[in-house]
């Protein structure tokens, strides 16, 4: 598939139109970007049936998008996008990864300091440079460090919604593959763990040599470690590892349970080996040099004592094996199980499709209710809605309601939480909504007590039905701001307030940690998407892994209720 590399190219020619000032176009081209992103087809196959006609067809791309991309198509360039790279020849994606630089910052720290990279920008903010720049300042150039100093805590990880996509791009490659009889992804990418350090393969095959050919010589590979008939090492071009491993069929589950780990999973397993008097490796659970279980990870589990295999989202040796061999694991929330997102943005501010458009994305989806949960007016950046705003959108949905007969859409809001904890909507136009979402925008930085009372305040307003994104973090670009998780997860529970697992690959807010305890509190949670765009309604995905990694079952997760008793439980 050409989507990636095209989703690439449209992403960074939006970010060049924006640092030139250009209306209009850059967000078409953003639009395009995630519309395409988010495609299971391959545009290039969509090209074949029917040309430019077709790729018009893929919402968000209109004739002048559509051209570029048979540009790319037919020869593997785009002029406009080429031209416009010679003019400003930075790293885009790496510069704006940091908290605090925009399209309009990337150009003005080229043309004046020649800064191409995160390695010449973190050079010229500890040299004090940036701050002399105008619309910059002493105070950006600290948060930029901050970025900075963040990035590099990250240890070059990468998110998990950046890397699932094309590892299973890469799969069904893979089991296209002559000879090749099964492809699983292992590592932390099985796990679903928040961020990925590199991505582990294994294949079975009676030919590896072509299949070790195959993963080689693939278009996203920039560098070639090493190159074996039954293991292959390489750089891709996004900047992440990826391992091949081929092996025979017989051991296929035993590598699968090694290689998924975690670390400290599989020591304790192998520990649980030894003491039977056996031995386990990649090759297979052993006594001697009689092998007693390989070939699937339940049958290695099994024969160590538990019924049912933990799940790899659970593999921390955090008390999955002892669950296990007691029988007493959760059943976790299966990835089906949500019957509605009830944090959407729309067109009336910060996203990107219109209140009807997301609605008929979750007819799609099969969903059984969604709520329009659109900012307020104090993140005037986002242009926030104030009363009079929401009740015009109140009335909008009612009109819009009347077109669907399956979903039913709520009427919510995204309030923001003030410094001294107030809301900045009344209460009586928030009794009007049927969700209201309160959540943390600005002053970061306020001691862990004065934000953790901000928030608690907050909660106990009667009609805020939940807290968005507790911690306010976003992966590998801004830390947590620093509060008092076990005092909000006790107010959670003392108010009725459910406390958000917001599965934008970015957030993934609630942690793991947070969700645990939550549960074991007896906290109810609900898992959303923040969806600003049509493509990323698909985010619940992440969402639920991030719950069952948190040991979560159906009954602890409110949107997997019909929509009668899911509004019963709110406040």
């Amino acid at each position: 598939m050409k989507n990636k590399e095209i989703v690439d190219i449209l992403f960074e020619l939006a970010e060049l139109y924006e640092m030139k000032n250009v209306p209009f176009k850059p967000r078409a081209l953003e639009r395009a970007s995630e519309t395409i992103d988010s495609l299971g087809e391959d545009v290039a196959d969509i090209y074949k049936k029917g040309g430019i006609k077709e790729l018009q067809k893929i919402p968000g791309v209109g004739l002048g998008i559509a051209e570029k991309i048979e540009e790319y198509l037919k020869s593997g360039h785009v002029k406009e996008y080429e031209s416009m790279k010679k003019k400003f020849p930075v790293d885009i994606r790496e510069l704006s990864s940091i908290e605090g630089v925009g399209p309009k910052h990337i150009a003005l720290l080229y043309q004046k300091l020649k800064i191409k990279n995160v390695s010449d920008l973190e050079k010229a903010a500890k040299e004090g440079k940036l701050r002399k720049l105008p619309r910059m300042g002493e105070k950006l150039e600290a948060k930029i460090l901050k970025g900075i100093e963040f990035k590099h805590e990250g240890g070059g990880r990468f998110a998990l919604g950046e890397v699932l996509p094309l590892a299973r791009e890469i799969k069904a490659r893979l089991l296209k593959v002559k000879g090749v009889e099964a492809v699983e992804v292992a590592g932390s990418l099985r796990r679903m763990q928040e961020t990925i350090g590199d991505l582990d393969f294994l294949a079975v095959s009676e030919h590896p040599k072509a299949v070790a050919d195959f993963f080689s010589g693939m278009r996203e590979v920039e560098h070639v470690y090493a190159h074996g008939e039954t293991k292959v090492l390489v750089r891709l071009k996004s900047g992440i590892d990826a391992d091949l491993i081929i092996l025979p069929k017989k051991s296929f589950g035993a590598a699968l349970q090694y290689f998924t780990g975690s670390k400290d999973h599989n020591v304790e397993v192998r520990k649980l080996a030894i003491k039977k008097g056996w031995s386990l490796n990649e090759h297979g659970l052993t006594k001697g040099k009689k092998v007693i279980a390989s070939a699937t990870e339940e049958e290695i589990y099994g024969k160590l004592g538990m019924p049912k295999a933990p799940p790899p989202e659970i593999r921390l040796n955090k008390g999955e094996i002892e669950a296990a061999l007691a029988s007493k694991l959760p059943h976790l929330i299966e990835y089906g199980d949500l019957k509605g997102d009830l944090q959407i943005q729309t067109s009336w501010t910060d996203g990107k499709n219109s209140i009807e458009e997301m609605a008929r994305e979750a007819e799609r989806l099969g969903y059984e209710y969604i709520a329009i949960t659109d900012h307020t007016r104090s993140l005037a950046m986002t242009g926030g809605a104030d009363e009079k705003k929401l009740l015009r959108q109140i009335a909008e949905i009612d009109k819009v309601q009347k077109k669907f007969k399956k979903v039913k859409i709520l009427k919510g809001a995204e309030v923001n939480i003030m410094k001294d904890g107030s809301l900045d909507i009344n209460d009586e136009t928030l009794e009007k909504l049927d969700v209201v979402g309160a959540a943390v925008h600005s002053l970061f930085n306020l001691s862990k007590a004065e934000q953790t009372e901000r928030i608690i305040k907050a909660m106990e307003n009667p009609n805020v039905d939940i807290l968005f994104h507790p911690t306010g973090r976003v992966i590998n670009k801004r830390k947590p701001y620093d509060v008092d998780m076990e005092k909000i997860i006790k107010a959670a529970k003392r108010t009725g307030t459910i406390l958000e697992i917001d599965g934008h690959p970015w957030r993934l807010d609630l942690k793991d940690e947070h969700i645990r305890m939550a549960r074991e509190a007896g906290v109810k949670m609900i898992i959303d998407t923040d969806a600003h765009s049509v493509p990323e309604m698909s985010y619940l995905e992440y969402g639920i892994a991030q719950a069952r990694r948190g040991w979560c079952e159906k009954k602890d997760i409110i949107n997997t209720l019909p929509l009668k008793e899911f509004l019963k439980a709110l406040k």
